[in-house]
């Protein structure tokens, strides 16, 4: 368990928290929410030691390991099960069963475990590093962000394992519905401190509206009450007769605590422009089919059609061909064979990982979203700037200054500042807080037109999609029904595939190390009177040993002496008992012969399995 008391932190411009505090019991699982930049990895940093708090202390119990997720990318190994068992502990360097049964929750397959981890996409990479993290079993798991780069199957294995993590967690993702799967406790930073209770986010966000009320009632209250005191003091100073009754008043109002004004942070706010279309089918997908000169197929002969209204999903595990479908779609690349037919009405919003890259680097934020609707008034362009979190001088920021994140939303801004029918998605919630996610998903949800998203959020696709195309091995298909009932009636096959392959390693393991122990009983039982035979052998052979070193001082002696009778008697007896020692060595020999042939069978034996 940690406990932080009155931490604050500053940097130039920012004071991220103020006489923070908090503690944290066994086996706690914590969801840590807050708007970004409101300083959630900084506290990560804080609690690894990587930055120093300005004020305040952070106890760790000693012995006590935090395990982080690291996204820095370092592998020394030839093989991706040699560089994920760097991680074990040196007592359970022999355990590659627990590395592969990691390696395969997190979507690699029996065939990946050979190759080399730098062979992996980035993706891949960091699935390797959160391997490496989940092995080295902390008390405690700091967990920023680790939805990013995983797919739903591998989102789903992360899931169950977290909630049967025998530690502590902080996790910070903006996958909602993740987050309230695993976590027994909701924490946010909230006006530059901790808000902490049990439960998840929606009851945390319930407790946050009911506490900013009752503190909106007792500042209505207050500030009431102040005037009225004020009031008093300007009317009643200046007379004798009232002056003291004033004197009170003036110290009833220095001993008021002032409740200030409730800031608020702001928020993503989405609103698609849709354009109006009698169109009642907006596309048309016959017999579509796109591969690269490796003859690699990503998908084959699939056909659709999208009605006004309707949400289509993509999903499936990374790197299958699901954003390259979209773009496919949406006419940045040319099928292998096929036909999207759009109606003739529809206009297209499209949001992509590539065409971010279109946007004009020497345009500022205004520009940019402006000219993709000329016609749009300039307050409106303004409006959605700011909507986007680009209001004020941020609006003027060049485009080749920001970040991957602040492109992404200029994109969406683009979006919004047209007038569609037909949206394009492709991984929309990258980059955005919970609360902008929520704003997202409702305005899909009140859009007229139609749209098509590549998501792997399991909470976006439950709430917006009426039917799928999902990549499997196979390829892509049509499955005309909601997530839940493609979970219900097929579900992954891939993570059908992972419980079969667990239950195998499983029952091997068992067997083997049943199987182990069998050998280790027989062997045991073969050594135990050899054992015995040689521990009686040596003990007799030092004994005639002893009593053979003591005859031949006592001949020596009777020589100086001349005593021939007695001599001879003892002569015999040393004769005997260096025969007996001969004899001795011989069956010792002979029975640690056997002993080691034992042995060295069994090591074989063992050594096999």
């Amino acid at each position: 368990m940690i406990q932080l008391t009155n931490i604050s932190k500053s940097y130039i411009k920012q004071e991220l928290f103020s006489d923070l505090n908090l503690k944290l019991n066994s086996k706690y699982r914590v969801g840590l929410v807050g708007r970004n930049g409101s300083g959630k990895s900084t506290l990560f940093k804080l609690i690894l030691a990587e930055e120093q708090p300005d004020t305040g202390e952070i106890a760790i119990p000693k012995g006590y390991r935090i395990g982080a997720l690291k996204q820095h990318l370092h592998f020394s190994e030839k093989t991706l099960t040699q560089e994920v068992a760097q991680a074990l502990h040196e007592d359970m360097k022999w355990d590659i069963y627990r590395v592969e049964k990691i390696l395969f929750g997190l979507g690699f397959s029996k065939e990946d475990l050979e190759k080399s981890p730098l062979s992996f996409s980035g993706g891949y990479q960091i699935r390797i590093n959160l391997a490496k993290l989940l092995i080295t079993e902390p008390n405690m798991l700091l967990l920023d962000e680790p939805t990013n780069y995983l797919d739903i199957v591998s989102l789903r294995w992360l899931r169950t394992f977290l909630r049967s993590f025998d530690g502590e967690v902080i996790l910070i993702t903006h996958d909602r519905e993740f987050m309230d799967s695993v976590c027994t406790h909701t924490m946010g930073i909230v006006r530059k401190n901790l808000a902490f209770i049990e439960g998840d986010t929606h009851k945390f966000y319930e407790q946050l509206k009911a506490n900013d009320e009752q503190h909106e009632k007792s500042k209505v209250a207050q500030d009431r009450k102040i005037k009225e005191l004020e009031e008093f003091i300007a009317k009643n100073k200046a007379r004798a007769a009232t002056a003291t009754l004033a004197q009170s008043k003036i110290k009833q109002l220095d001993k008021i605590k002032r409740l200030d004004d409730l800031s608020f942070d702001n928020t993503l706010d989405f609103d698609f422009n849709y354009k109006q279309t009698p169109a009642k089918i907006l596309l048309e997908v016959q017999k579509l089919s796109f591969g690269y000169e490796d003859d690699k197929i990503l998908f084959k002969d699939i056909g659709f059609h999208l009605k006004k209204g309707e949400c289509l999903a993509i999903i499936g595990k990374n790197g299958k061909g699901k954003s390259t479908l979209l773009n496919v779609l949406a006419g940045e690349l040319k099928p292998l064979s096929g036909k999207v037919d759009l109606h003739v009405s529809t206009v297209l919003g499209h949001f992509g990982q590539t065409n971010i890259n279109h946007l004009n680097l020497q345009n500022s934020v205004f520009e940019e979203i402006y000219e993709s609707n000329v016609k749009l008034a300039l307050p409106k362009a303004k409006a959605i700037c700011g909507a986007m979190m680009f209001s004020g001088d941020l609006m003027d920021k060049k485009i080749s200054l920001l970040s991957g994140g602040e492109r992404s939303r200029v994109m969406l801004g683009k979006i919004l500042a047209q007038d569609v029918n037909l949206l394009f998605l492709d991984e929309p919630t990258n980059h955005l807080d919970m609360d902008s996610i929520e704003s997202l998903k409702a305005a899909i949800q009140n859009f007229e037109g139609s749209s098509i998203i590549v998501t792997h959020s399991e909470d976006l696709l439950r709430s917006i999609a009426h039917r799928l195309i999902v990549f499997s091995h196979a390829g892509a298909e049509i499955f005309d029904g909601t997530y839940d009932e493609f979970l219900e009636k097929i579900g992954w096959e891939d993570e059908e595939e992972t419980k079969k392959v667990k239950k195998i390693i499983t029952n091997e393991h068992f067997v083997n190390k049943k199987y182990r122990a069998s050998l280790m009983k027989a062997r045991n039982k073969l050594l135990a009177p050899l054992k015995m035979a040689i521990d009686k052998l040596e003990k007799e052979i030092i004994n005639t040993e002893e009593k053979l070193k003591k005859n031949q001082d006592e001949l020596i002696r009777l020589s100086a002496s001349g005593q021939n009778g007695e001599i001879s008697i003892l002569y015999k007896e040393v004769a005997l008992q260096e025969k007996t020692l001969e004899d001795g060595f011989d069956a010792l020999q002979k029975v640690q012969d056997e002993h080691d042939a034992i042995v060295q069978e069994y090591a074989q034996k063992i050594g096999e399995e």
